[in-house]
């Protein structure tokens, strides 16, 4: 079994990266992710992916771990870049794998670097401005919580997945894992909501 850096899981350090206040970073994070998203031609989000890659092992993001966390998107990835390539080329194929790399490369990065008491305080922040709208800013500060929480186990569900689908000889086939871990996360997710409305959060 794999030990990776889930997305939601802090590291310690006195980088700049560590210093930055957590509602600039994470503006930071949207504006560099709409840029590399809006801009078309596989070479910009290449060099976006190289610098990103760059700012993760300055902030002292483990570069094996950092691999390893995005390991469960190399069957999807490889599958979509495949697609792409024989309906639109490789320069399509370019742009999209790297685009999602990228966006995951930064989202560990700002996780990695940001503790959780503080994201969490800036997402209820953030959401107070909706307040008018009736949004309950500490139920949006709940769902990040659960969905952070929910990362390692996520990963833990699709290596499980994988094993089983190794050891019936399968683990060439993207359906033997895929299929099987969306079913399971999802069963998660249901036992997760059950919880939550059984302590009264579930409305």
């Amino acid at each position: 079994m794999r030990r990776a850096l889930p997305l939601g899981l802090h590291v310690p350090g006195d980088s700049i990266w560590h210093r930055i206040p957590t509602g600039r970073k994470l503006l930071g994070v949207v504006v560099v992710g709409v840029l590399v998203v809006a801009l078309r031609g596989p070479w910009p989000p290449v060099v976006a992916l190289g610098l990103a890659t760059g700012v993760a092992v300055h902030a002292g993001v483990p570069w094996r771990s950092l691999a390893l966390g995005i390991r469960p998107l190399l069957v999807v990835l490889a599958v979509l870049a495949a697609f792409q390539t024989w309906q639109r080329g490789w320069p399509v194929a370019v742009e999209i794998v790297a685009t999602t790399l990228t966006l995951v490369v930064l989202a560990t990065t700002f996780t990695a670097t940001t503790a959780t008491d503080d994201l969490l305080d800036a997402i209820v922040r953030i959401a107070g401005v909706l307040r008018p709208l009736g949004v309950d800013p500490e139920r949006v500060a709940l769902a990040f919580s659960l969905a952070i929480s929910s990362i390692p186990t996520v990963m833990t569900l699709f290596d499980e997945t994988r094993e089983a689908a190794k050891a019936r000889g399968l683990e060439r086939s993207p359906r033997a894992t895929l299929a099987p871990f969306a079913v399971r996360t999802v069963a998660h997710a249901h036992d997760v909501g059950d919880a939550l409305a059984a302590r009264g959060l579930g409305d």
